[in-house]
């Protein structure tokens, strides 16, 4: 673990929020799962500023990777997931299979988007290289994390574009959300936008 990945476990650790997420999930056993975006970098993002542990972050995003592709096998898993947490985090923790997410990104979201092979690889697709970090508490209470991009960005408050995505479709939205939140951050726009 190098000293950017012992702090951000440092950080997590220090968030019994997302701690209980983590230890709840980790019982369910589900296959390559983990928490990654908001709850993960906002965690950073709030040590670095001095705010409140929990300040900014709206859900905890829980991704899964379990070749089923049908709506029905995913489904069971919500609501697996669900019942294991009582009210607030039930209705917070948000769960995606990631073996499904090409069936429906485009759609939503107007970008194409190719079938994945795990759920790592959904990390190098984000929007941009601070939301692309995931934890994991592991069987021996190791925190476990990947971060396609490295750690940098998430704990310098960057935001520039995904390097192999480019300028996303609402990077404009997603800006503006941010520093509502955090005014501190820096950001790097995509090229040709200002």
């Amino acid at each position: 673990m190098n000293d950017l990945e012992t702090a951000l476990a440092a950080i997590v650790r220090s968030n019994p929020q997302l701690m209980q997420v983590l230890t709840t999930v980790r019982a369910l056993d589900l296959p390559d799962w983990r928490v990654f975006s908001g709850a993960v970098y906002q965690a950073v993002w709030n040590a670095q500023t001095g705010r409140p542990v929990g300040y900014g972050i709206k859900d905890y995003d829980l991704g899964y990777f379990d070749p089923d592709t049908s709506w029905d096998a995913e489904d069971v898993v919500i609501k697996r997931v669900a019942a294991a947490f009582d009210p607030p985090l039930r209705d917070l923790v948000e769960v995606r299979n990631q073996a499904r997410v090409h069936l429906w990104f485009e759609a939503r979201f107007g970008e194409p988007y190719d079938a994945l092979p795990d759920t790592d690889t959904a990390l190098s697709r984000f929007v941009a290289p601070a939301f692309a970090v995931g934890v994991r508490l592991e069987a021996d209470d190791t925190i476990s994390v990947a971060a396609p991009f490295g750690l940098e960005d998430v704990f310098s408050m960057t935001l520039r574009p995904n390097p192999v995505r480019g300028g996303a479709r609402g990077w404009r939205r997603t800006v503006e959300n941010a520093r509502g939140r955090w005014p501190e951050i820096t950001v790097i726009e995509p090229d040709g936008m200002t």
